[in-house]
């Protein structure tokens, strides 16, 4: 049986959070985390860590909470109970400028892309520059057009309004807007929903790809088996109110029957073999 979660990291000398088995950095880290709407407890002390530079899938039953704790760790909810430390800034404490430029730290792309419907591809990628950054119209204009580029759309896409762009390029789209700002971290609600197997397996190569190129850490909410396969390099699995983090390796000698049945069934045995 693997072991419910990896050792946890240690304070170093100045109070940065090292990993002991290979030095990375961590860049979240929960501790305690309790997340209650009314009665109902959706997480209750919860601890994880996600290592700078590695992509980690999130996965988990219906109603585990997924996208509540995305949610949560960006700030859009607020914990009940326990600390989130991003990028080395306990959320609990930052406001003001301190948090803005938090903000700016990181990239989040919701489910569906989120993009708003009345503005044009350009226009939905400057939202975050002009809040953030206030550049002249152009300079933000341009840097619209390399983010453009950078996901892979053509170029005349800036122009183009969400409605007159397939599913596949709306999420492309939203991952440009997610990286107006140049994130440390990026936060991906299923990304991958709605495509086709084709879009899907070209959507986990660009995020792999752009992981890589850019120095980025990536935390994806995902309940596709070959997002998980394919570009993570560990897995958290929500498992009543808590986490279990691993490699896929891990996940797969995990003796728990919602684990066994999730990644030993068909799909599982289908997205391993397509290795």
């Amino acid at each position: 049986m693997a072991p419910d979660r990896m050792e946890r990291p240690t304070l170093a000398e100045g109070g940065q959070l090292v990993d002991h088995r290979d030095g990375r950095d961590v860049v979240l880290r929960l501790r305690g985390v309790r997340t209650q709407f009314g009665d109902h407890v959706i997480h209750d002390n919860l601890d994880f860590d996600v290592f700078r530079g590695e992509i980690v899938g999130l996965v988990g039953g219906s109603g585990t909470g997924k996208s509540v704790l995305l949610r949560t760790i960006v700030g859009l909810n607020q914990p009940t109970k326990g600390t989130i430390e991003l990028l080395g800034v306990d959320t609990r404490t930052v406001r003001g400028r301190a948090e803005r430029e938090l903000q700016a730290r990181t990239g989040v792309q919701f489910q569906d892309g989120a993009l708003f419907s009345s503005l044009n591809v350009t226009e939905n990628i400057i939202v975050p520059i002009r809040e953030h950054a206030g550049l002249e119209e152009q300079t933000m204009r341009h840097i619209a057009a390399l983010k453009v580029a950078l996901v892979g759309l053509p170029h005349d896409t800036g122009d183009k309004h969400p409605s007159e762009l397939s599913g596949g390029m709306r999420k492309r789209a939203s991952l440009a807007r997610a990286l107006a700002l140049d994130p440390e971290m990026l936060f991906l609600d299923e990304p991958t929903a709605g495509l086709d197997p084709i879009g899907a397996s070209h959507y986990d190569e660009l995020v792999r790809g752009l992981t890589d190129s850019l120095g980025l850490t990536v935390l994806m909410v995902t309940h596709d088996l070959d997002s998980l396969n394919a570009v993570c390099d560990r897995i958290a699995v929500l498992l009543d109110k808590r986490v279990v983090v691993g490699t896929m390796e891990e996940m797969l000698a995990y003796d728990d029957p919602w684990v066994r049945e999730y990644f030993h069934g068909p799909r599982g045995r289908a997205a391993i073999h397509r290795e």
